[in-house]
């Protein structure tokens, strides 16, 4: 029954959200349509969001693949969910017992301080409770020490990374309705902060001035298939026919695949950014009864797409600047000793795109450009330090890819070492 609640129920998102849209929609005392009509739309958006997500990550898997081939790169690849489910072989019960309790802890620091924010991305705390069970871990604690101090953690990260970034929120959304609960928080705060100092926020990618006779790449879809595709046919060509055909595309033709991906690429981001529309327009009205019922003017935090439809040129232009600072870090790791950490399209894209829609709210192009090159590179160092404080799951040739698992756990393993 605990398995089934932790991690079928508050660990899917798209069920998690739901089920705060329906306590908000009967604390309102709508009636019986509105309230099936609210909770469903509301866990139809996060599933349209999930698979657009499904289809991008699917893309870029074969981008990396064709990548490594091409330029034979080998290093240790971030990724969330894969460090995840290696770590949950051993920490399950830790991670399931930190994330119930964070969520409580948020929900009463919400109530009781001037953090009203509730988070509500389901798999970001799943992956913060299970590195911070981890950590805590390898640091010698166990038990109900363990649970107690890592639920305390995840409750004050789930309040306090949104608050960093309400402000830049508000620039971009022009409201205070909504707040970003994602643990990439410190890259997109960096960004925000850059674009301040370097940029010009007149001068928003949003007015990026196109000829008329390449009007057509006003359209977001039409431009990010277009940049997709060049990418993977170049990359194609330096990984060769043969790989292609033989390890990833089942014999069709590589430029004729690469094509395809690219496109594919731009799909997911149109299903994405749909997902995001249509959870908004339910779970801001629907949350209004939670706020008025149990958390006088709570926020709700939501997933880092979000930002997405306020700044569709930044999303490209700050998945593109935080990749190319990626490659380039790739190459000075090694240099200072560290691990090579090989650029994760995923990460780079997901936290790269919203880098970009912060950077470009607070210093337009330059903001966007400047501050998502420098959440590249933060999310090519961080990880690079993090390994050694992973204990044995540093050794599994992945690990956490956002800005704040590198932050917290860094720090959260320096502060345990203390007491050894």
């Amino acid at each position: 029954m605990i398995n089934l609640i932790m991690k079928d129920i508050l660990g899917t998102p798209a069920i998690l959200v739901g089920i705060f849209a329906l306590i908000g929609l009967i604390l309102q005392k709508k009636g019986t349509a509105d309230i099936v009509s609210g909770t469903l739309k509301t866990i139809m958006g996060f599933l349209i969001l999930n698979a657009g997500a499904t289809i991008i990550t699917g893309s870029l898997d074969s981008f990396g693949k064709m990548f490594n081939e091409a330029f034979s790169i080998q290093g240790v690849i971030p990724n969330n969910e894969a460090i995840v489910a290696v770590a949950q072989k051993t920490f399950g019960t830790e991670t399931a017992s930190i994330m119930l309790f964070g969520m409580i802890v948020n929900i009463l620091l919400a109530r009781f301080t001037r953090f009203k924010y509730i988070f509500l991305t389901g798999h970001h705390t799943m992956f913060m409770a299970c590195m911070i069970a981890v950590i805590l871990s390898t640091g010698g604690m166990s038990g109900a020490p363990l649970v107690i101090t890592g639920a305390i953690i995840l409750g004050l990260l789930m309040v306090l990374m949104p608050a960093l970034l309400q402000p830049y929120v508000r620039k971009i959304t022009g409201m205070n309705d909504i707040a970003i609960g994602h643990f990439g928080s410190i890259g997109y705060f960096v960004s925000g902060t850059i674009g301040k100092f370097v940029g010009n926020r007149e001068k928003t990618t949003e007015d990026i001035k196109v000829p008329k006779s390449l009007g057509f790449l006003r359209d977001t879809s039409v431009s990010v298939s277009l940049t997709m595709t060049i990418l993977f046919i170049i990359v194609a060509i330096f990984a060769g026919p043969q790989y292609i055909e033989t390890k990833l595309s089942a014999g069709q033709n590589f430029i004729v695949f690469s094509l395809i991906q690219g496109i594919t690429f731009a799909a997911g981001v149109y299903v994405v950014l749909s997902g995001v529309r249509m959870i908004l327009a339910e779970i801001v009205p629907a949350f209004k009864g939670i706020a008025d019922k149990v958390v006088p003017n709570a926020i709700p935090a939501l997933d880092c797409p979000t930002v997405f439809p306020f700044g569709p040129n930044a999303v490209v232009i700050g998945f593109l600047s935080s990749f190319v600072a990626g490659v380039i870090a790739m190459f000075i790791l090694p240099a200072v000793g560290l691990k090579v950490i090989v650029p994760g399209l995923v990460p780079h894209f997901f936290t790269g795109a919203t880098a970009g829609v912060f950077g470009n709210a607070t210093g337009g192009r330059r903001g966007a450009v400047l501050g998502s090159f420098a959440n590249g590179l933060i999310i090519s160092f961080l990880p690079a330090l993090l390994l050694p404080v992973l204990g044995s799951l540093g050794f599994q040739g992945t690990t956490f890819g956002d800005a704040d698992f590198g932050v917290v756990g860094i720090l959260l393993g320096r502060i345990m070492q203390l007491f050894h």
